[in-house]
Protein backbone atom coordinates (compact mmCIF):
# COMPACT_ATOMS: atom_id res chain seq x y z
CA UNK A 1 0.00 0.00 0.00
CA UNK A 2 1.32 3.43 -0.90
CA UNK A 3 0.84 4.83 2.59
CA UNK A 4 2.84 2.00 4.12
CA UNK A 5 5.92 2.31 1.98
CA UNK A 6 8.61 4.87 2.60
CA UNK A 7 10.45 6.39 -0.30
CA UNK A 8 13.10 3.80 -1.07
CA UNK A 9 15.77 6.41 -1.65
CA UNK A 10 15.13 8.24 1.64
CA UNK A 11 18.76 8.60 2.43
CA UNK A 12 20.61 6.06 0.34
CA UNK A 13 22.69 8.66 -1.46
CA UNK A 14 22.52 11.74 0.77
CA UNK A 15 25.59 11.17 2.85
CA UNK A 16 27.97 11.01 -0.12
CA UNK A 17 26.91 14.28 -1.79
CA UNK A 18 29.55 16.97 -2.44
CA UNK A 19 29.54 19.96 -0.10
CA UNK A 20 29.27 22.83 -2.56
CA UNK A 21 25.95 24.58 -1.92
CA UNK A 22 26.20 24.01 1.82
CA UNK A 23 29.19 26.34 2.08
CA UNK A 24 26.90 29.38 2.01
CA UNK A 25 24.34 27.78 4.30
CA UNK A 26 23.10 28.77 6.83
CA UNK A 27 23.20 32.55 6.65
CA UNK A 28 19.96 33.26 8.50
CA UNK A 29 17.89 31.69 11.35
CA UNK A 30 16.40 28.22 10.88
CA UNK A 31 12.88 27.24 11.96
CA UNK A 32 12.35 23.92 13.75
CA UNK A 33 8.68 22.92 13.65
CA UNK A 34 7.42 20.97 16.66
CA UNK A 35 4.05 19.33 15.90
CA UNK A 36 2.75 19.41 19.47
CA UNK A 37 1.96 22.05 22.08
CA UNK A 38 4.53 24.02 24.05
CA UNK A 39 5.40 22.42 27.37
CA UNK A 40 4.92 18.83 26.22
CA UNK A 41 7.61 16.20 25.65
CA UNK A 42 8.01 16.89 21.92
CA UNK A 43 8.48 20.58 22.70
CA UNK A 44 10.96 19.79 25.46
CA UNK A 45 13.12 17.57 23.26
CA UNK A 46 12.73 19.96 20.33
CA UNK A 47 14.10 22.87 22.35
CA UNK A 48 17.06 20.80 23.55
CA UNK A 49 17.80 19.93 19.93
CA UNK A 50 17.30 23.52 18.74
CA UNK A 51 19.80 24.88 21.28
CA UNK A 52 22.39 22.35 20.22
CA UNK A 53 21.82 22.89 16.50
CA UNK A 54 22.21 26.64 17.01
CA UNK A 55 25.71 25.99 18.34
CA UNK A 56 26.62 23.37 15.74
CA UNK A 57 25.37 25.35 12.73
CA UNK A 58 26.31 28.85 13.86
CA UNK A 59 22.80 30.24 13.33
CA UNK A 60 19.84 30.50 15.67
CA UNK A 61 17.38 27.62 15.39
CA UNK A 62 13.92 28.84 16.45
CA UNK A 63 11.19 26.46 17.65
CA UNK A 64 7.72 27.00 16.22
CA UNK A 65 4.87 24.87 17.61
CA UNK A 66 2.32 23.80 15.00
CA UNK A 67 -0.38 21.64 16.55
CA UNK A 68 -3.35 19.71 15.22
CA UNK A 69 -4.46 16.32 13.87
CA UNK A 70 -2.33 14.40 16.35
CA UNK A 71 0.86 15.99 15.08
CA UNK A 72 0.03 15.67 11.37
CA UNK A 73 -0.43 19.45 10.94
CA UNK A 74 3.10 20.15 12.14
CA UNK A 75 4.69 17.44 10.01
CA UNK A 76 2.68 18.73 7.03
CA UNK A 77 4.27 22.13 7.65
CA UNK A 78 7.69 20.52 7.29
CA UNK A 79 6.66 18.73 4.10
CA UNK A 80 5.32 21.93 2.53
CA UNK A 81 8.16 24.23 3.62
CA UNK A 82 10.60 25.66 1.10
CA UNK A 83 13.31 23.05 0.40
CA UNK A 84 16.19 25.37 1.27
CA UNK A 85 17.24 23.99 4.66
CA UNK A 86 15.77 26.88 6.64
CA UNK A 87 12.73 24.89 7.78
CA UNK A 88 13.12 21.49 9.42
CA UNK A 89 11.07 19.80 12.10
CA UNK A 90 10.27 16.91 14.35
CA UNK A 91 8.18 13.93 13.36
CA UNK A 92 7.00 11.24 15.74
CA UNK A 93 5.17 7.95 16.05
CA UNK A 94 1.67 9.42 15.82
CA UNK A 95 1.86 11.40 12.57
CA UNK A 96 4.45 9.15 10.95
CA UNK A 97 3.42 5.58 11.75
CA UNK A 98 -0.20 5.76 12.98
CA UNK A 99 -1.98 8.60 11.17
CA UNK A 100 -1.55 7.02 7.69
CA UNK A 101 -3.95 4.28 8.82
CA UNK A 102 -6.43 6.57 10.59
CA UNK A 103 -6.82 9.57 8.31
CA UNK A 104 -8.93 9.06 5.19
CA UNK A 105 -6.29 11.05 3.30
CA UNK A 106 -2.91 12.28 4.45
CA UNK A 107 -2.19 15.94 3.55
CA UNK A 108 1.30 14.96 2.40
CA UNK A 109 3.01 11.89 0.96
CA UNK A 110 6.11 10.02 2.03
CA UNK A 111 8.01 11.47 -0.91
CA UNK A 112 7.41 15.00 0.48
CA UNK A 113 9.65 14.36 3.50
CA UNK A 114 13.26 13.41 4.02
CA UNK A 115 13.80 11.46 7.24
CA UNK A 116 17.10 12.44 8.89
CA UNK A 117 17.44 10.61 12.22
CA UNK A 118 15.53 9.64 15.35
CA UNK A 119 16.27 11.94 18.25
CA UNK A 120 14.91 10.06 21.25
CA UNK A 121 12.82 7.04 22.22
CA UNK A 122 10.60 7.48 25.29
CA UNK A 123 8.69 5.06 27.50
CA UNK A 124 5.06 5.77 28.34
CA UNK A 125 3.13 5.48 31.58
CA UNK A 126 -0.49 4.61 32.36
CA UNK A 127 -1.28 7.21 35.02
CA UNK A 128 -4.43 8.05 36.96
CA UNK A 129 -5.58 11.13 38.82
CA UNK A 130 -4.98 10.94 42.56
CA UNK A 131 -8.67 11.84 42.89
CA UNK A 132 -9.59 8.47 41.41
CA UNK A 133 -9.97 5.73 44.07
CA UNK A 134 -7.31 3.44 42.55
CA UNK A 135 -3.77 2.53 43.51
CA UNK A 136 -2.95 -0.25 41.04
CA UNK A 137 -3.73 -1.05 37.42
CA UNK A 138 -6.03 -3.82 38.67
CA UNK A 139 -7.90 -1.21 40.74
CA UNK A 140 -8.29 0.99 37.67
CA UNK A 141 -9.64 -1.86 35.56
CA UNK A 142 -12.10 -2.84 38.29
CA UNK A 143 -13.23 0.78 38.69
CA UNK A 144 -13.72 1.19 34.93
CA UNK A 145 -15.72 -2.04 34.73
CA UNK A 146 -17.93 -0.88 37.57
CA UNK A 147 -18.43 2.50 35.86
CA UNK A 148 -18.62 1.80 32.11
CA UNK A 149 -18.29 4.92 29.96
CA UNK A 150 -17.61 7.16 32.95
CA UNK A 151 -13.80 7.05 32.96
CA UNK A 152 -12.18 9.41 30.44
CA UNK A 153 -8.60 9.26 29.26
CA UNK A 154 -6.73 12.21 27.81
CA UNK A 155 -4.27 11.93 24.94
CA UNK A 156 -1.96 14.31 23.08
CA UNK A 157 -4.32 14.21 20.10
CA UNK A 158 -6.48 12.00 17.93
CA UNK A 159 -4.25 9.61 16.04
CA UNK A 160 -1.29 10.13 18.35
CA UNK A 161 0.53 7.18 19.86
CA UNK A 162 -0.95 8.15 23.24
CA UNK A 163 -4.43 7.80 21.74
CA UNK A 164 -3.68 4.35 20.32
CA UNK A 165 -1.96 3.28 23.52
CA UNK A 166 -5.19 4.12 25.36
CA UNK A 167 -7.15 2.05 22.84
CA UNK A 168 -4.70 -0.82 23.28
CA UNK A 169 -5.24 -0.69 27.03
CA UNK A 170 -9.00 -0.43 26.63
CA UNK A 171 -9.14 -3.53 24.41
CA UNK A 172 -6.68 -5.61 26.43
CA UNK A 173 -8.41 -4.83 29.73
CA UNK A 174 -11.93 -5.24 28.34
CA UNK A 175 -13.12 -1.89 29.66
CA UNK A 176 -15.26 0.98 28.34
CA UNK A 177 -13.27 4.21 28.69
CA UNK A 178 -13.79 7.40 26.67
CA UNK A 179 -11.06 9.12 24.66
CA UNK A 180 -10.62 12.90 25.08
CA UNK A 181 -8.05 14.33 22.62
CA UNK A 182 -5.95 17.41 23.36
CA UNK A 183 -3.50 19.49 21.34
CA UNK A 184 -0.46 18.02 23.02
CA UNK A 185 0.52 16.41 26.32
CA UNK A 186 0.66 19.61 28.38
CA UNK A 187 -3.07 20.52 28.14
CA UNK A 188 -4.01 16.86 28.66
CA UNK A 189 -2.04 16.81 31.90
CA UNK A 190 -3.57 20.12 33.01
CA UNK A 191 -7.06 18.65 32.72
CA UNK A 192 -5.93 15.41 34.36
CA UNK A 193 -4.67 17.38 37.36
CA UNK A 194 -7.91 19.39 37.40
CA UNK A 195 -10.03 16.24 37.37
CA UNK A 196 -11.58 16.84 33.95
CA UNK A 197 -10.21 13.46 32.81
CA UNK A 198 -9.37 10.56 35.07
CA UNK A 199 -6.41 8.84 33.41
CA UNK A 200 -3.93 9.00 30.55
CA UNK A 201 -1.17 7.14 28.73
CA UNK A 202 1.64 9.61 28.09
CA UNK A 203 5.41 9.88 27.92
CA UNK A 204 7.10 9.50 31.28
CA UNK A 205 8.86 12.89 31.07
CA UNK A 206 5.91 15.32 31.43
CA UNK A 207 4.18 13.06 33.96
CA UNK A 208 7.20 12.56 36.22
CA UNK A 209 7.07 15.75 38.35
CA UNK A 210 3.37 15.27 39.01
CA UNK A 211 3.86 11.61 39.93
CA UNK A 212 6.68 12.53 42.30
CA UNK A 213 4.52 15.28 43.83
CA UNK A 214 1.76 12.75 44.49
CA UNK A 215 -0.80 14.43 42.23
CA UNK A 216 -0.83 11.52 39.78
CA UNK A 217 -0.41 7.78 40.28
CA UNK A 218 1.81 5.79 37.92
CA UNK A 219 0.16 2.41 37.44
CA UNK A 220 2.14 0.70 34.67
CA UNK A 221 4.90 1.25 32.11
CA UNK A 222 3.77 0.38 28.57
CA UNK A 223 7.13 -1.11 27.66
CA UNK A 224 9.12 -4.33 27.91
CA UNK A 225 11.29 -2.96 30.69
CA UNK A 226 10.68 -0.81 33.74
CA UNK A 227 11.55 2.87 33.65
CA UNK A 228 14.83 3.82 35.30
CA UNK A 229 13.05 6.96 36.54
CA UNK A 230 10.20 4.96 38.14
CA UNK A 231 11.78 1.61 39.01
CA UNK A 232 8.94 0.58 41.35
CA UNK A 233 6.27 0.86 38.64
CA UNK A 234 5.56 -2.51 36.96
CA UNK A 235 5.44 -3.02 33.21
CA UNK A 236 2.21 -3.89 31.44
CA UNK A 237 3.59 -7.39 30.88
CA UNK A 238 4.11 -7.81 34.62
CA UNK A 239 0.48 -6.84 35.34
CA UNK A 240 -0.94 -9.24 32.75
CA UNK A 241 -1.29 -6.87 29.77
CA UNK A 242 1.61 -7.97 27.50
CA UNK A 243 0.02 -6.60 24.31
CA UNK A 244 -0.03 -3.04 25.66
CA UNK A 245 3.34 -1.84 24.32
CA UNK A 246 3.70 1.77 23.15
CA UNK A 247 7.21 3.17 23.30
CA UNK A 248 7.08 6.65 21.76
CA UNK A 249 9.74 8.29 19.62
CA UNK A 250 10.65 11.66 18.15
CA UNK A 251 12.84 12.28 15.12
CA UNK A 252 14.09 14.94 12.75
CA UNK A 253 12.86 15.47 9.18
CA UNK A 254 13.27 18.00 6.39
CA UNK A 255 11.30 18.84 3.26
CA UNK A 256 12.15 16.64 0.30
CA UNK A 257 14.22 18.53 -2.22
CA UNK A 258 16.60 20.17 0.22
CA UNK A 259 20.06 20.00 -1.41
CA UNK A 260 21.84 16.84 -0.34
CA UNK A 261 24.90 18.66 0.96
CA UNK A 262 22.70 20.68 3.32
CA UNK A 263 20.90 17.51 4.49
CA UNK A 264 24.30 16.01 5.21
CA UNK A 265 25.22 19.01 7.37
CA UNK A 266 21.92 18.92 9.28
CA UNK A 267 22.24 15.20 9.93
CA UNK A 268 25.84 15.54 11.11
CA UNK A 269 24.94 18.49 13.33
CA UNK A 270 22.00 16.63 14.93
CA UNK A 271 24.12 13.56 15.66
CA UNK A 272 26.84 15.80 17.12
CA UNK A 273 24.27 17.52 19.36
CA UNK A 274 23.08 14.18 20.74
CA UNK A 275 26.66 13.33 21.75
CA UNK A 276 27.05 16.47 23.85
CA UNK A 277 26.56 16.45 27.60
CA UNK A 278 24.37 19.56 27.30
CA UNK A 279 21.81 17.60 25.26
CA UNK A 280 22.29 14.05 26.53
CA UNK A 281 21.94 14.80 30.24
CA UNK A 282 18.51 16.51 30.12
CA UNK A 283 17.23 13.92 27.63
CA UNK A 284 18.27 11.06 29.90
CA UNK A 285 16.83 12.86 32.92
CA UNK A 286 13.47 12.93 31.14
CA UNK A 287 13.51 9.19 30.50
CA UNK A 288 14.69 9.41 26.91
CA UNK A 289 16.88 6.91 25.09
CA UNK A 290 19.17 8.55 22.52
CA UNK A 291 19.32 6.57 19.29
CA UNK A 292 20.66 8.39 16.21
CA UNK A 293 20.54 6.59 12.84
CA UNK A 294 21.46 7.15 9.23
CA UNK A 295 18.60 8.35 7.00
CA UNK A 296 18.31 4.87 5.46
CA UNK A 297 18.16 3.22 8.89
CA UNK A 298 15.54 5.73 9.98
CA UNK A 299 13.38 4.96 6.94
CA UNK A 300 13.53 1.24 7.81
CA UNK A 301 12.67 2.02 11.44
CA UNK A 302 9.54 3.96 10.45
CA UNK A 303 8.50 1.19 8.06
CA UNK A 304 8.67 -1.37 10.89
CA UNK A 305 6.73 0.97 13.18
CA UNK A 306 3.96 1.18 10.58
CA UNK A 307 3.82 -2.58 10.30
CA UNK A 308 3.39 -2.76 14.09
CA UNK A 309 0.67 -0.12 14.41
CA UNK A 310 -1.44 -0.91 11.31
CA UNK A 311 -3.20 -3.95 12.86
CA UNK A 312 -3.65 -2.07 16.14
CA UNK A 313 -5.45 0.76 14.36
CA UNK A 314 -7.65 -1.70 12.48
CA UNK A 315 -8.56 -3.63 15.62
CA UNK A 316 -9.35 -0.44 17.54
CA UNK A 317 -11.52 1.07 14.82
CA UNK A 318 -9.90 4.44 15.54
CA UNK A 319 -10.59 7.12 12.95
CA UNK A 320 -9.55 10.73 12.50
CA UNK A 321 -11.44 13.20 10.30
Amino acid sequence: MKRRTLLASAGAAVMAAPAVRAQAWPNKPITLYVPFAAGGPADMFGRILARGLSVQLGQQVVVENKTGLGGVTGVDAIAKAAPDGYAIGMNSAGPSSIAPFILPKMPFEDKDLFLLTPIVLVQEIIAASSRLPVKTIQDLIAHAKANPGKVNYGSSGTGSITHLAGELFKTAAGIDIVHVPYRGAAPAIQDLLAGQVQMTVLDVSPLLPHIRAGNLRALAVTSKTRSALLPDVPTTTEVGLPTVQSDNWYGLAAPAGVPRDILTRIHAAAVAVLKTKEAADPILEQGGVIRPMTPAEYADFVRLEREKWAPVVKASGAKMD
